[in-house]
């Protein structure tokens, strides 16, 4: 397997196909690389060299107990953009990836960036604050927290099975198959990580990092997004980011790199070719 080892001694495990311009895609949480098994296949298939990696403590990478926290998570795409030397290089982050994104781009610039795109993603800020009145109120995420504990099978049986897809809303074309894959990369990872990631995806304030970022930057969220609601994302994240575009999406989910892929796809590659 292609793994590096972080400076706090995390092992990250990495998938690079092809070659050509690099995209690098970074997964929203509890899953893994696999949840771009559709992107990877399609940007392959057009010449670009794709690149994924598990999140620590998820999927293949180490089931470590801490830094489980945007700095950290950013400091390791870091480390395997250096490690691969990527220059020019696309970056694609859903949901918790879409943070782990602007975090990269906030703490480490973009030397090595061409452009981004965020989708479904969790900035701003998922919380409610006073700063942030859209937000989710924390006793949300509190929730999701006692739920991942209570029973982390169930809860993630349920949570693809409803919201994340939309397969909850009427006339729904539902996918056992979609469900189980979400349950089983979520189930591949450690526990920790994903309940300390909880608070790494809602509690975390990324507007200092929007208003860094210069390259030309894609802002994907479909409107009927019930994890990451998209009044409070997406058009805010827009109008932080100099450069960015945003494109709404009506009906879309927010598993829709899944379920609407190649509309996603298809935008995602006009925008890299512009």
């Amino acid at each position: 397997m292609n793994t590096i080892t972080t400076k706090d001694g995390v092992t990250i495990f990495y998938k690079d196909w092809g070659s050509g311009q690099p995209i690098v895609f970074s997964h929203g949480w509890p899953l893994s690389a696999d949840d771009w098994d559709a992107q990877m296949m399609f940007f392959l298939g057009h010449g670009f060299r794709v690149i994924a990696h598990d999140r620590r403590g998820h999927g293949r990478s180490s089931q470590t107990a801490g830094g489980h926290d945007m700095d950290h998570y950013a400091d390791d795409l870091a480390a395997l953009t250096a490690h691969l030397n990527l220059k020019n290089a696309v970056h694609v982050g859903h949901s918790t990836g879409g943070g782990e994104v602007a975090r990269y781009l906030g703490r480490h610039g973009e030397s090595r960036v061409a452009k981004a795109a965020l989708i479904s993603a969790v900035p701003p800020i998922m919380v409610k604050t006073a700063a942030n009145p859209g937000g989710l109120p924390k006793d949300v995420f509190d929730g999701l927290q006692a739920q991942l504990a209570a029973n982390r099978a169930q809860f993630y049986r349920d949570l693809p099975a409803g919201p994340f897809y939309g397969f909850n809303r009427p006339g729904a074309k539902v996918s056992e198959g979609v469900i189980q894959n979400w349950w089983r990369q979520g189930m591949m990872g450690g526990i920790k990580a994903h309940y300390d990631g909880i608070v790494a995806f809602s509690q975390t304030d990324f507007v200092p990092d929007l208003k860094k970022i210069t390259v030309p930057t894609l802002v994907m969220h479909g409107d009927d997004d019930q994890i990451v609601p998209y009044a409070d994302a997406g058009p805010l994240t827009a109008k932080m980011v100099k450069n960015a575009t945003l494109k709404s999406y009506k009906g879309f989910p927010h598993g829709m790199c899944t379920t609407e892929a190649s509309t996603i796809n298809a935008d995602l590659l006009a925008f890299i070719k512009t």
